[in-house]
């Protein structure tokens, strides 16, 4: 799972930096409308995670369907690297969408059935190799493009885009998304992680008031933090960065994100799901809130740090509530309904919303409303969410 976790997330790292700033600049699209493009990629998990997770839980087979989406994904990053006009790429990313949003509700529920239920440190150690693989290619991608450029004779032109030849990056995404699927076929396919679920038992999650609160938290979360995140690149650019700006800003985060990621086990003993949970919310909205009040580029790039508290705590800590709070034979339905209801439909709004401010109201605009509203919401967690504590297991399908 590591090395799952490692070519999955690498793949997204050439992907998440530079996807806006792909559309603004090489693709030529508006505000508006990359908040539009964005907002796809959500729209479509919504309608199909609860879809991935229920096949999972059903067949018992959540091994073979993190290779199904890994596959998928890297056909989507293929398909991203070739679409032309505003059209194409809406269809290009609905159709990476498909299988990219499930790939990591896929991912951490297979790894938590792989994981022991003594260990609280086995999660973060395994997980703590997608923040390593993103960082390798966030990092060396620029450099890379560099020579790609140098050896086409690429040189940007006026009224052109700043990176020509950007879409390199996601073709080479569709290399280490498939690279994922072959290491996934290798997973274990027995014990906790082929555990079914019987025919109606996701009824159950509709019963959880832990479960139900964590979801309506997660969306909330998500308004405020999402929608800035995307458009991190057009932000940047505004205030003068260039793509080695954006890189470099992703590169003191991730290290910080690595040993704080590895020790989450530690962190979730001394936390719990719900501390975790208030302390990166909290910190996610105070490094909105920052960017949105800096002034130069050179002070952004302190506060990317609180980044990795945000993965450490509220990225992680959502998914280990859900693991806390829901049965265990519907670990992947819930948290592809996780995935859903927060980086899905609140990523959707998230993206249009901050899209929108972005071109009408003003460039920090997205960063303050989101700041401030996810500040609160950190300091709320503790009125919000209730302790978590597993149920009663259920009778699995025969």
């Amino acid at each position: 799972m590591a090395l799952v976790w490692f070519f999955g997330f690498g793949a997204l790292g050439l992907y998440l930096p530079f996807f806006g700033l792909y559309l603004h600049e090489n693709a030529g699209l508006g505000g508006t409308r990359v908040g539009v493009v964005l907002a796809v990629m959500p729209l479509v998990g919504l309608l199909v995670q609860p879809f991935w997770g229920q096949l999972a839980d059903r067949t018992g087979g959540r091994a073979q369907v993190l290779v199904g989406v890994s596959v998928g994904a890297a056909a989507g990053y293929a398909a991203l690297a070739v679409a032309q006009g505003f059209a194409g790429l809406v269809l290009a990313t609905a159709f990476l969408a498909v299988f990219l949003g499930t790939f990591a509700p896929a991912a951490v529920a297979v790894t938590l059935a792989l994981s022991r239920a003594d260990d609280p440190h086995a999660f973060g150690l395994s997980r703590v190799w997608g923040t390593v693989g993103f960082l390798c290619f966030v990092a060396g991608f620029p450099w890379l493009l560099d020579a790609v450029q140098r050896a086409r004779g690429l040189v940007p032109v006026p009224g052109g885009p700043s990176e020509p030849g950007l879409e390199l990056a996601f073709a080479l995404s569709s290399g280490l998304a498939f690279a994922a699927a072959i290491v996934a076929l290798r997973l274990p396919r027995r014990g906790a992680v082929a555990a079914r679920a019987a025919h109606g038992d996701w009824r159950r999650l509709l019963r959880s008031a832990p479960f139900l609160r964590v979801l309506a938290f997660s969306l909330a979360a998500y308004v405020c933090l999402q929608g800035p995140l995307t458009i991190f690149p057009l932000f940047v650019r505004e205030r003068g960065g260039s793509l080695d700006a954006v890189s470099g800003m992703w590169v003191p985060m991730l290290l910080l994100e690595i040993p704080l990621v590895a020790l989450s086990g530690a962190s979730l003993e001394r936390f719990g799901a719900r501390g975790l949970i208030a302390i990166g919310v909290f910190c996610g909205g105070l490094r909105w809130l920052a960017c949105g009040l800096a002034t130069e580029l050179a002070w952004l790039y302190p506060v990317q740090l609180l980044h990795a508290v945000t993965v450490a705590g509220f990225i992680l800590g959502a998914p280990l509530y859900v693991e806390a709070v829901v049965p265990e034979q519907l670990r992947s339905t819930a948290q592809g309904v996780l995935t859903m209801v927060g980086s899905s439909l609140g990523g959707v709004t998230s993206n249009l919303a901050a899209g929108w401010l972005f071109e009408h109201v003003g460039t920090d605009a997205p960063y303050l409303v989101g700041g401030v509203g996810a500040i609160a919401l950190g300091l709320l967690v503790p009125l919000l969410l209730p302790r978590p504590a597993r149920p009663a297991p259920a009778a699995a399908a025969p």
